[in-house]
């Protein structure tokens, strides 16, 4: 006679038969994804007369897909998803900003979401992937710590359990996908991903972001680093900071923000007699070009233009109405150093890491080599003649003539835009 189980042993072999049947049914998925992929690449690579490819029809089948946003992703909506943050790197000289909106290639992003559909690891389209991404860089800005967010493939099962949350089970025998490696496998040079989190669903990239931290790199020469120091510990607390910033009136309201910390530093690298400082401003948001324009009046002062007060008049907007017209700093030193969140560790695997060192520490021998070959063209330099020094030859560089900041012409204040825009309407 059959032993009767008792409701909790019931329970118990009927949830193991689900997640059984769960295995199954994600394996023949899967196969028929497969399937389904390689109907795709037959009808793309459809050989000619003799046997061979038609190298002219694959050209075209090729562009068409590769036109077409998402182009295999339709082929993935069976597969299980999760929503994912990843840290990422890149060096922003050959850059048009980070952001793809701009309508300029290449940028950061659209290298990005190439990787995605090139790996597969998107899922739909870029829309349906919830994504988002916490600093928009400018061109040539770089970054080592920008963050993005988006629902990308996994080998996670979904399932709903008895209290309407959604569970999650590892598939034990693949794992879960090693998001760094794949994609740093097929990224450019100069991005590279740093390391991923798995992410709540209501996590936002640019919303959920506590604080960032940004780094100026420059030459010390003769700027008075003390000076400077004074200056930009002016900074440090809320203001309003629409004096040190390109105004968009049409978007942004309110040109109040928070400087968390201010440091000015020494780095360990030197060339000749000259050293290399950084500049290090954290915040909780940042105004459009705020870093760089703060950064060229510290500048001003540290070459003895401009007294450490003007940061103080600069702020006060109840009586400078007008910001005076001033070019910011340059972009290229500018980096995006980190993105601080609550309950986001980004993890890397050691194969994906030690991949990650290698190819880091061979740009920066690439770059040493660079650099040499220039050194090495500066000793080799056509002699000065009358048997003048270099020094001298530096010493007679034409000085450009200082206007003071509050002599300067100004721009419209943020008033005056939104009256002109009400106009416009």
């Amino acid at each position: 006679m059959a032993t009767q189980l008792s409701d909790a042993e019931l329970i118990t072999s009927l949830q193991a038969r689900v997640k059984e049947l769960e295995t199954e049914n994600a394996k023949l998925l899967s196969q028929l994804a497969d399937c389904r992929s390689h109907e795709m690449e037959k009808k793309v690579y459809v050989p000619d007369e003799r046997g061979g490819k038609s190298k002219k029809g694959n050209r075209k089948s090729e562009e068409k897909i590769e036109k077409m946003p998402g182009y295999n992703t339709r082929f993935m909506s069976h597969h299980s998803r999760r929503y994912v943050a990843l840290k990422v790197m890149y060096f922003g000289k050959r850059f048009y900003g980070f952001a793809s909106e701009a309508q300029m290639e290449p940028t950061v992003e659209s290298e990005l979401f190439k990787a995605f559909e090139k790996t597969r690891l998107l899922v739909g389209n870029k829309k349906e992937s919830q994504y988002s991404r916490c600093g928009r860089t400018d061109k040539g800005v770089s970054s080592v710590g920008q963050v993005i967010a988006l629902f990308l493939r996994s080998n996670l099962k979904i399932s709903e359990t008895n209290n309407g949350n959604s569970g999650v089970v590892l598939d034990e025998q693949h794992g879960e996908i090693d998001y760094v490696r794949v994609l740093n496998r097929v990224l450019p040079n100069d991005i590279r991903i740093m390391g991923w989190c798995p992410a709540p669903v209501d996590f936002h990239a640019r919303f959920s972001c506590l604080s960032r931290e940004y780094k100026y790199f420059f030459w010390k020469e003769n700027l008075n680093i003390q000076a400077m120091e004074s200056a930009g510990n002016k900074l440090v607390g809320e203001h309003d900071f629409r004096n040190f910033c390109k105004m968009d009136a049409a978007n942004v309201h309110n040109y109040r923000r928070r400087i968390k910390l201010f440091e000015i530093s020494p780095t360990d690298v030197r060339y000749n007699d000259n050293q290399l400082w950084v500049i290090k401003i954290r915040g909780s948001a940042f105004l459009w070009h705020q870093v760089r324009c703060m950064v060229v009046v510290l500048f001003m002062v540290g070459k003895g233009l401009e007294s450490p007060n003007v940061i103080d008049m600069l702020l006060d907007t109840a009586r400078i109405l007008r910001k005076p017209q001033y070019t910011m700093a340059s972009e290229v030193p500018l980096v995006l150093q980190s993105c601080e969140f609550d309950n986001i560790k980004f993890m890397c695997s050691s194969e994906a890491g030690e991949a990650l060192h290698v190819h880091l520490v061979n740009e920066c021998q690439i770059y040493q080599l660079q650099a040499a070959i220039f050194h090495e063209a500066l000793l080799n330099c056509v002699p000065l003649s009358n048997d003048q020094s270099l020094l001298h030859f530096q010493g007679s560089k034409k000085k450009v003539s200082h206007v003071p900041l509050m002599s300067r012409p100004t721009e419209p204040s943020y008033e005056e835009r939104r009256a002109k825009l009400n106009t416009v309407a």
